[in-house]
Parts: C-alpha cells; sequence; structure tokens
C-alpha cells in the first residue's frame, strides 16, 4: 500500500498542495486555491484566516487527503501576521510586496547601523522584511500594535492552525530581520530596539530542520479532512523549501526566472552583507542561503515585446542596443528609483533588437547577483550548470540568453512547484528520519534536460557593463537625484 506525504505552497496568490507518494516522489494528486490580495499605493494585504480556507480548498481538490501521513507547509517569506489573544488576526496580514515600511527600514538601518545588522541577522533589512513592518504598524496603527500578542509569518499561521503549536524554522525566521543566523536564537539587542519593543515571547519558537512541530490536531483534521494525528514538519520559507525541492548542492546555484528574478545558493558559510544585495538567509538543511534578488525579469521583458506588438521570442541580434528595463527601479544594482534606459539606437534599429537587449539587461542584472553571492559566501563552481527555475526556464530565448551571456551550462528541472515539492520532502524526511537531501535523491527532483553552454558574449557583457556603470556613477542617468 502507497503512503502519502502532502507539500503545502502558500504563495502570494494561492496556496497549492501536492500529495506525494513516500518512496517513488511521484505526484499523485494536486489541488490549488486563490488568495485576494488587497492594497494600492504600496500596501499589498491578505486577511490570514483566507490562507487556512485555501489550504482546505486545495487540499479536497486532490481527493486524497484523508490518506496522508505526514506534511509540511513552504509559504511566502516576510509577511506580518499579528494575532491578539484570542489566536484571530488583528488586521490583514502585511506581504513581502507591501513597501510602505521603506522609511522605517532606512531609520533602522541608520540607528542600529548597516555592519552591525549585516553582522546580527545577516541581512541588511529592507522594507520587504518583517521588522521593518512590525516598525510601520508600532508607528502607524499603535493600537493594533498594543492588542498584538503573537507575531507569526505566514507558514507559522498555518502549521500553528494544523497543530497548535506556536513554532516556525531557521530558514524563514531568518527572513524577519530579528533572529541572529550567527546565534541561532532571537536577537534580543535588535528585539530591544525602541521603534520594536518586542516581547521574545510573542514570537514562535525556532525548530531545527528535523524536528517535527507536531501532529494535526482532531479540530484541524475535521476542518481539513485529514486524518488526527499526521505528523507536521516546520516547514521554511518559499526559497529555502525550492532549494530543499531541488536537492540543492554545495557549490551549485540556482537562477528563478519570474516577475522579478531570483540567484540562490546553499553555503556551509554565513554570509553577512552590509550593501544590502546578497540576503544572509538560513536554509532549511541546517545551512545558509546567500540570495540576491533583481526586481524586473520577465514581467519587464514582456512589457516591453508589449510596447512593440511582438511575440516573446521575435528577436534577433540585439546589435549595438543596450537596454536595461529597469521599469520599477532596481535591487541589483541598488537603484530603487531608477527607470528603464536604452540606448544604442539607430535608424535601422528594429523592434526585434531592442527586445533581444531587455533580455540581455535581466540576464546581466542575474548574473551579477550571482557574483555578488560568490564574493559573500564562497565555493560556487563556475563549471556546474545553473539550475534555471521559474515560468522563464521554459522560455527558448530566457534559456538561449543564459547560455550565452553566462558561458556555463545550464540545467533545467522537469519538476515544478518546488515550494511544494520542498514541503513534502520535509514532510518524507521527519516521517521516515532520512536526511531531506536523500528524499530529494531518491525522487530525482533535479532531473532534467543540461544544455550544453554557448561561448561567452564578453562583448555583449561589456556593453551592458559600461551603461549599468555610467547609471551607478550618475544619479541623475538612473533617476535617483532629487
Amino acid at each position: 500500500m502507497e503512503r502519502l506525504v502532502a507539500g503545502v505552497d502558500c504563495s502570494t496568490q494561492a496556496t497549492k498542495v501536492l500529495i506525494v507518494e513516500l518512496d517513488t516522489g511521484r505526484i499523485v494528486a494536486s489541488g490549488r486555491a486563490g488568495h485576494t490580495v488587497a492594497g494600492e499605493r504600496g500596501a499589498r494585504e491578505t486577511d490570514p484566516r483566507e490562507w487556512w480556507g485555501a489550504l482546505g480548498t486545495a487540499l479536497a481538490e486532490t481527493g486524497r487527503a484523508g490518506e496522508v501521513d505526514a506534511m509540511a507547509v513552504g509559504g511566502q517569506q516576510h509577511g506580518l501576521v499579528a494575532l491578539g489573544r484570542d489566536g484571530e488576526p488583528r488586521r490583514p496580514a502585511m506581504l513581502w510586496n507591501d513597501t510602505r515600511s521603506a522609511p522605517q527600514a532606512s531609520e533602522l538601518v541608520r540607528t542600529v547601523g548597516a555592519e552591525r545588522l549585516a553582522e546580527r541577522v545577516g541581512s541588511r533589512p529592507v522594507a520587504s522584511f518583517t521588522v521593518t513592518k512590525w516598525a510601520w504598524l508600532r508607528s502607524n496603527e499603535p493600537d493594533v500594535a498594543a492588542a498584538t500578542t503573537t507575531i507569526r509569518l505566514p507558514h507559522d499561521y498555518l502549521t500553528e492552525r494544523l497543530t497548535g503549536e506556536g513554532i516556525t524554522d531557521r530558514g524563514d525566521a531568518s527572513g524577519t530581520g530579528w533572529w541572529s543566523t550567527a546565534d541561532g536564537a532571537y536577537a534580543t539587542d535588535i528585539l530591544g530596539q525602541p521603534a520594536l519593543a518586542i516581547d521574545e515571547a510573542m514570537l514562535p519558537r525556532v525548530l531545527g530542520p528535523r524536528e517535527p512541530a507536531g501532529t494535526v490536531t482532531g479540530e484541524a483534521a475535521t476542518a481539513l479532512g485529514i486524518k488526527p494525528g499526521v505528523v507536521v514538519g516546520p516547514g521554511t520559507g518559499d526559497n529555502m523549501a525550492a532549494a530543499l525541492g531541488l536537492g540543492l548542492g554545495i557549490g551549485q546555484v540556482a537562477i528563478s526566472l519570474g516577475t522579478s528574478g531570483t540567484a540562490f545558493a546553499v553555503s556551509e558559510c554565513r554570509p553577512a552583507d552590509p550593501s544590502g544585495i546578497v540576503a544572509g538567509f538560513a536554509d532549511a538543511s541546517g545551512r545558509f542561503l546567500p540570495l540576491a534578488c533583481t526586481l524586473n525579469c520577465t514581467l519587464a521583458v514582456d512589457h516591453v515585446a508589449g510596447l512593440f506588438g511582438l511575440d516573446r521570442d521575435d528577436v534577433t541580434a540585439s546589435g549595438e542596443v543596450v537596454v536595461l528595463p529597469w521599469f520599477d527601479g532596481e535591487r541589483t544594482p541598488d537603484l530603487p528609483h531608477a527607470a528603464g534606459t536604452m540606448v544604442g539606437l539607430r535608424h535601422d534599429t528594429r523592434p526585434q533588437q531592442i527586445l533581444m537587449a531587455a533580455y540581455e539587461g535581466a540576464i546581466a542584472s542575474l548574473l551579477d547577483a550571482v557574483d555578488s553571492i560568490d564574493r559573500q559566501a564562497g565555493g560556487l563552481d563556475p563549471d556546474a550548470p545553473i539550475v534555471l527555475l521559474g515560468g522563464g526556464a521554459r522560455g527558448r530565448t530566457w534559456l538561449e540568453v543564459v547560455r550565452r551571456l553566462s558561458g556555463r551550462p545550464v540545467l533545467v528541472p522537469r519538476a515544478e512547484e518546488l515550494v511544494a515539492i520542498g514541503a513534502a520532502v520535509q514532510a518524507a524526511a521527519i516521517l521516515t528520519g532520512e536526511d531531506p537531501a536523500g528524499v530529494a535523491a531518491r525522487w530525482e527532483t533535479n532531473a532534467g534536460v543540461i544544455h550544453e553552454p554557448l561561448p561567452r558574449d564578453d562583448e555583449r557583457l561589456g556593453r551592458i557593463g559600461a551603461l549599468r556603470s555610467a547609471l551607478i556613477e550618475t544619479p541623475v542617468l538612473a533617476g535617483t537625484a532629487d
């Protein structure tokens, strides 16, 4: 008789569930339910109770939820869930992409110092981090903050409703800005900052990678249509879950091509980057997950295609044209007020050249992110295939540009929904006592097609680098001057 585990991905837009066969890793069923995201002028919010309802709907859609023996939740990082004494939300959760706390992020860096923050918590917090959102809440909604007795992350909220236990894991905790990757404990000096004033008792207990969170309560089992006593893993953040699902090894780097771009690697070394480019996260295996992201990736390139009425792959060699599609500002490099920039146009320039140049500008920023990770953590194997993830990994032009600008082989895994797969890997490891890497290897989660490298296009990289340097050195060109 087959044994089944469930992996949950509670992302910004939806909750997805995969039911996976324990021995083989075969996906036997899946379900999905959407969330409502509200807000304008930088606000992005969802009522956490929607996540719980979506989990029930997604589990029911699988048709196999009642057969599951273990489960774990991977969730969007950084979100702030503020609960009262009754365990109910005091307000909608502030999501990772809620940018209202940018002033609080700047003030925290000013008062504590970028070097000290990076050394204590592994990262220089920006507006996406939980710590800045709590500072914003205390400043802008003091009555709500005063009524808050419990602070949770999105994946913590679901795990607590499953088990009745207030726990989190080191991976997701490392994205709050108040958990020390150096000490493996909450940073009491940060919690005690006047802008925060957090009692550690408000926060969940941090479990190790192999510790179970508990078992599903009778109440939760009835609500979700699963068995009481199902083993629940500690869960983790979405990026950590994806790395776990891939079985990403030391020296490998993954690039995810989505609305924004992300580069990350598993490392034995603890990063601490005061510039804020590399986030020094912990991972879900006991190691670290240095991560850097860009704001402009597939959506920005699709926008350029739309401007000219082109299909995504209707491209030709860019020639002299260089495009930096920084429509939303940029984070790598750190130019938050930058705009899209295009140079090298001639009378005979074709729209297809401009579109190719937009692809190249987006990928160059991600390769720069990879270089930043290597400088911070070291140990990346320059000859190992780049693991290419996300929606863009299935695009012909995206793949060609990554190969040409990196000069490296590229592995495109067949597996999709890697956050949910990573949560299922964790659930299986907790249930059997295996190493998660062993589960991922047995399930062959990183099996896929390896595309051989193309000669690195140093001429193109030089053109892009020259324009990037000009914008960094001359802020008025990047739109950063007052």
